[in-house]
């Protein structure tokens, strides 16, 4: 099987091997032609994300500077916004849903390197061979989501609908759905329920008012 195949089967896999090395190339790229374009540059913005990502929904935004190692590993859903400085290390796959926000500086990662330091430098493969090696696990973000500045998540995680993870978190467990969840480790604070709507805060509304219910 491919080293790409190796990486989707959640085995190990030689993160040197040309094969990689040229869709990582391919991707740091696009990486660098993204964040060489102005604000203002959308269709040129939009053609690099169409042939980096594996998908990126309609009107989603990236404000830059990004840094994806695949690209082609990640699929970002409709009316996503992210802020400065994501950076997303997709070995494995990364599937964030419709309506996310992320604040600066929000690390995804997948790659796991092993524990023992000899075998960090090397491991035998199958044929015998001395490689570098190591293994990564998806992450999955649910739909709704809003991660803080900082925000970094760990291989292997899944974050349900509707959560918001605070600034500066990092991510070592799965976040279930309407979870308002934070620190280091990230833990679960609290549900998120009607008592968190805006509208219990009329010093802060200044004239707005909730969507009405479909």
């Amino acid at each position: 099987m491919s080293e790409e195949q190796r990486i989707f089967e959640g085995v190990l896999f030689a993160p040197g091997a040309q094969e990689l090395r040229d869709i990582k190339l391919r991707a740091h790229n696009l990486d660098t032609d993204y964040n060489h374009t102005y604000e203002y540059e959308t269709e040129k913005r939009a053609r690099i994300l169409k042939e980096l990502l594996g998908a990126f929904g309609e009107g989603s935004f990236i404000q830059g500077p990004i840094a994806f190692h695949y690209g082609k590993h990640t699929r970002i859903g409709k009316r996503f916004f992210g802020n400065f400085n994501l950076t997303v290390q997709d070995d494995a796959p990364v599937t964030i849903g419709d309506d996310c926000n992320f604040g600066p500086n929000v690390t995804i990662v997948t790659p796991v390197h092993p524990m023992k330091a000899d075998e960090r430098r090397v491991m035998l493969n199958e044929n015998g061979e001395p490689k570098h090696a190591c293994y990564a696990r998806p992450v999955t973000i649910g739909d709704d989501c809003w991660l803080g500045a900082n925000v970094v998540v760990c291989p292997g995680v899944t974050i349900g609908s509707r959560c918001v993870i605070g600034a500066g978190s990092v991510v070592t467990r799965d976040i279930p759905d309407d979870s308002f969840a934070a620190g280091v480790p990230c833990r679960v604070i609290r549900p998120i329920t009607q008592e968190d709507s805006m509208m219990n805060r009329p010093e802060l509304l200044g004239g707005y008012a909730a969507m009405p219910e479909d």
